[in-house]
Parts: C-alpha cells; sequence; structure tokens
C-alpha cells in the first residue's frame, strides 16, 4: 500500500514537474522575444530577402490593387531600389505587418489629412515605448510565413465554388435509413450500411483531397481572427478608432469561426483519441466538407470585412516600423506639403549611405543634371525620388526640410535590354518614356526621373528626339529631372529646364568627386585625361584631344 502512495506521489510530482517546465519553457521563449524586440528596435536591420520572399511578401499588394489608384510601377520600384529601402524600414514582425508595409510604400498618399494622421500614430509608439513594445511582442507572437503568402492562401479559399451541402446531407441520410432497416431485416439493413458505409468513405476521400490545400488558408485565417480578438483589448491610445474597426470586421467573421471545428480537427497532424473520433465522423457524415462550404460561402460573403480587418492591424504594426525607422535615421525630417507643383530640399541625403554628402534644390520646373561618370548624377536623382515617395507614403524624409507637392512619382533609369522579348536596349528605353508621356495631365501632376536620355542611339538623333520629349515634359502640372552626358541639352532647353551639375577634379593622376550639387551646366573636359591615368597610349589620348579640339572649333569632325 505504501509504495502505491509512493509510486502515485511520484507519478504527481513528475507530471506536476513536466507542467512547470513547460511553463518555464513558454516563459522564457515569451521573455526572450520580449527581449529581441527591445534590442532591434531602432537597429539597423541585418538581414537579406530571397526572391521568393519577396515574392510572397509582394502578394498581398499585388491582390489589393484598385482601378484608378497611383501605385509604384515596377520600373520606378526596381530604378529606385525600393526593395532595398523596404528591408531597412521592415521592423515588422508578422506577416500582416509586413506584406502592409511593402502596399503601403508601393501607395503614395495624396491626403495631408490621412498623412497627419499616419504621423499621429507614429509619434505615439515612438514615444511610448511600453505600448509599442506590447504591441510588437504581440504581432511577434503571430509571426510570419517566410516564402508563403498566406494572403494568397485566403483569396484563393474566397475564389472557390462552394460545393452542395446536401449531397453530402444524403450520405447521412442513406446511413440513418440502413440503420432503421436493421430493425426490420437486419440481413438488409447490415448489407446496406456496409454499402452506405463504403460509398460515403469512398466518396470523402475523393473530395477531401481537393480541400486539402485549403486547409491551411482556415487556419490562417483562424490565426488573423484570434489575434485581432486580443488586439481589442490592448491600450494604445490614438489607435483605438482603428481598434474599433478592427473589432467591427472580426465580429462579422464570427460566422467563420463556428463553422471551422471540424475542419480543422480534421486537417489536424497528429494522433489522440480525439482526432480519430473526429476522423471517423467526418469519413462517414462527411461533416468537414459540409462546414468547408459553410466556410467558403461565410468568406466570399464577408471578405470586405476581412480587407478592413487586415488593412487596420497591418497599419498599426507599418507605423511601429516607421517610429524605430524614425529612431534609427535621426537625422530625418516630416515633410511639408504645400498644395503647389514644387519640391524645395535642404541638406538631402540617401537612407542607404553610411556617411551621405547632403545636397539641397529648390525647384517648380524641370532639372538638367550634367557631369561625368560617377560623379553623383544617378545617386541624386535616387535621393530624391526616394525621398519624394517616403514624404508620401511614410511622412519621414532623409532632409533638414522637405517641401513638396503631391506628386504620382515615375522613373526610367535601370533599363536594360530585353532578351526574352528580343527587344533592344532603344526600344525598352522608348517604352518606359512613353508610359510617363501617356500619364500627363491624367490625374495629379507627375516627378519624373530620368538617367541618359535615349542613350541606347546615336548622337545627333539623341539630341534630336530627347529635347523634343524633354520640352513636352515641361509643363505645369510636371517636374521633370533628368541626367545627361549632352552638354548641348543645357543649351536647347535652358528657358524650360533648369541647370545643375556635379563636378570632380583630376588631382596627381587621381580622380576626386566632392559629389556636390552645383548651379549652372558642366564645363570641366576630364573624359580624355583620364585615359591616361587608366594608362592608354599617348598617341591614342593626343590624338583624340586635337579631335575634340577641332571639332569645338568647326563643329565637325575630322
Amino acid at each position: 500500500m505504501t509504495e502505491g502512495w509512493m509510486a502515485g506521489g511520484l507519478f504527481c510530482l513528475g507530471l506536476v514537474g513536466v507542467v512547470l517546465l513547460m511553463l518555464y519553457q513558454k516563459w522564457k521563449n515569451a521573455r526572450n522575444l520580449r527581449r529581441k524586440t527591445r534590442r532591434t528596435y531602432g537597429a539597423w536591420p541585418d538581414r537579406e530577402y530571397g526572391y521568393e520572399e519577396f515574392e510572397a511578401i509582394s502578394r498581398y499588394f499585388r491582390l489589393k490593387q484598385k482601378e484608378g489608384q497611383f501605385y509604384l510601377d515596377d520600373i520606378t520600384w526596381n530604378d529606385l531600389e525600393m526593395d532595398r529601402i523596404f528591408m531597412l524600414l521592415n521592423h515588422t514582425w508578422s506577416s500582416v505587418g509586413e506584406s502592409s508595409l511593402y502596399a503601403l510604400l508601393r501607395t503614395p498618399c495624396f491626403s495631408k489629412e490621412e498623412i497627419e494622421k499616419r504621423n499621429e500614430l507614429i509619434e505615439y509608439f515612438r514615444t511610448h515605448a511600453e505600448e509599442r513594445e506590447n504591441l510588437e511582442f504581440f504581432f511577434a507572437n503571430i509571426g510570419k510565413s517566410g516564402r508563403h503568402s498566406i494572403f494568397d492562401f485566403i483569396y484563393n479559399l474566397a475564389g472557390q465554388t462552394p460545393g452542395k451541402r446536401w449531397k453530402e446531407l444524403l450520405w447521412s441520410v442513406l446511413i440513418a435509413l440502413s440503420i432503421g432497416l436493421i430493425f426490420i431485416r437486419p440481413e438488409y439493413g447490415i448489407l446496406a450500411l456496409i454499402c452506405c458505409m463504403i460509398g460515403s468513405w469512398a466518396d470523402y476521400y475523393k473530395k477531401k483531397r481537393k480541400i486539402e490545400p485549403y486547409i491551411m488558408s482556415c487556419a490562417a485565417l483562424l490565426q488573423i481572427m484570434k489575434a485581432a480578438k486580443k488586439l481589442e483589448k490592448m491600450d494604445l491610445g490614438p489607435a483605438t478608432p482603428y481598434q474599433e474597426k478592427i473589432c467591427q470586421a472580426r465580429k462579422k467573421l464570427s460566422g467563420f469561426k463556428r463553422n471551422s471545428y471540424f475542419v480543422m480537427a480534421g486537417g489536424g497532424v497528429g494522433g489522440g483519441i480525439e482526432k480519430m473520433l473526429i476522423d471517423y465522423v467526418n469519413f462517414t457524415f462527411h461533416i468537414d466538407l459540409i462546414q468547408f462550404s459553410s466556410l467558403i460561402r461565410e468568406l466570399r460573403k464577408n471578405l470586405e470585412y476581412f480587407d478592413i480587418m487586415v488593412e487596420n492591424m497591418g497599419m498599426l504594426e507599418c507605423t511601429t516600423a516607421i517610429a524605430s525607422f524614425r529612431t534609427m535615421m535621426p537625422e530625418h525630417c516630416l515633410p511639408e506639403f504645400s498644395g503647389q507643383t514644387e519640391l524645395q530640399a535642404e541638406n538631402l541625403y540617401h537612407p542607404l549611405i553610411q556617411e551621405p554628402v547632403k545636397n539641397s534644390i529648390s525647384v517648380s520646373r524641370g532639372v538638367l543634371l550634367t557631369g561625368s561618370n560617377a560623379s553623383g548624377k544617378s545617386t541624386f536623382l535616387k535621393t530624391v525620388a526616394i525621398n519624394a515617395v517616403l514624404a508620401q507614403t511614410i511622412d519621414t524624409c532623409m532632409a533638414d526640410r522637405f517641401q513638396t507637392g503631391f506628386f504620382r512619382v515615375y522613373s526610367s533609369m535601370a533599363l536594360r535590354d530585353d532578351l526574352a522579348g528580343q527587344e533592344s536596349y532603344y526600344i525598352v528605353e522608348i517604352k518606359s518614356l512613353k508610359r510617363i508621356l501617356d500619364q500627363i495631365g491624367k490625374g495629379e501632376p507627375i516627378l519624373a526621373f530620368i538617367d541618359e536620355v535615349l542613350r541606347g542611339t546615336n548622337t545627333v538623333e539623341r539630341i534630336a528626339a530627347s529635347s523634343e520629349i524633354l520640352k513636352s515634359m515641361h509643363r505645369a502640372d510636371m517636374i521633370c529631372f533628368a541626367a545627361t552626358h549632352d552638354v548641348e541639352l543645357t543649351h536647347l532647353l535652358e528657358e524650360e529646364y533648369e541647370n545643375y551639375h556635379f563636378q570632380e577634379e583630376v588631382k596627381d593622376d587621381e580622380i576626386l568627386f566632392d559629389y556636390k550639387l552645383y548651379e549652372g551646366r558642366a564645363t570641366s573636359r576630364n573624359a580624355i585625361r583620364l585615359l591616361h591615368i587608366m594608362g592608354y597610349e599617348d598617341a591614342i589620348i593626343q590624338a583624340a584631344e586635337r579631335s575634340a579640339e577641332h571639332f569645338t572649333e568647326t563643329g565637325s569632325w575630322t
């Protein structure tokens, strides 16, 4: 008897120990996660993303694009290397926040009131560490889906055609009738029951294979709904209107959760008596198939509320990430929106350059940039363009002061031959420029950035065509920044465009760039001298100098 009590006591102690160990591990994991969110806040990110991850992150944006809404197109996004800007900003902890941040950066805002609302949230989380850390910890518990987009799963689920529930209920009726027949004619009843069971199971397996890929969709949505319910209870100051919208949307989707038990229990992994019983019930009565049809109907009927829920949850996490970015980049300013077609920047710099040379500019019409290769023209174009995008998305600019109007931003910069489409560089280039010209006068003012206009053709035709294209971009509702090596354009377009340049100094056989922006056109002619620095023969250099001097004096080549 004593030994039995001792064995029972040891078993209980062991059970308590296991429970305590599990609770300790859970507490330890939560503590480490909190420490990680606190440690990484405001820190320079060190994570790179692969192609598949970027594809998954971008899916939400691509699925939710609306007709008539302006978005940064793929050419502009790639020209400005916005993937790297996204990585710099991505201090999010969940798939919802990560995908929402990507969509935010590709969707410039044209409402001053909306920008101010975002800034209110950003500043709240930047100055309220406890509330921000609680929210970051909350989203960290949701986690990220890596190379798979949860939004693909969910929107694919909503796109399915729900099955006919009466077909599944028919098996239950037939089984019930077979059981009833047993009490009247046992031999026929048992045979009928066996036949019905076999038919039901065979039909079940055939249909279950088709819905299995969508079980993850249900799990993802239920996880977001569960998180939304917890989020509603948090005290987040000015985020209350967002929490209320999340709460209302979640309640509209409550029918989805009610109808998901047998689908999720039957689709789980592992064993256990409960799962075995549920599986046999599903095999026989098709309850999970019936519920699955109900889930599709519920989601299709209330998909707009799922969008509202994700949009508001995503905005909350985006603003904590932007607060982290502002802390990481102390030399920033809030943009001033003038409502005019203008751009003024003081001590502007590129967010990805660790020790940047800052430049200032103030324009209300187009700008022609001249200067030698590697002098800073392309970087300056990207600097202005990126900050224009950041102004209308995260209300944060890398400058001492940044005043601007609301613009649709386009670029034509880092182009290349389209080998797959069998198009030359020149064809790709004129198509890229044409897409900008086609948008003139169709909405808000345009801010365009062009690097080396028509570089893919000969000098005479390039200058002739470039001057006319750039003249057509000289409009009251457009500002165009264009970089060129053709100094002739600065004379042809001096009535339409302001001239700025970058310069270099060749000293002691070394090229020195200061990366400072200067007014006026470039006047230095160091290209031939650089040949000497790189070790070219004197005969080549002298012949090139004579030829250049002859052209300057006569306007023709020897």
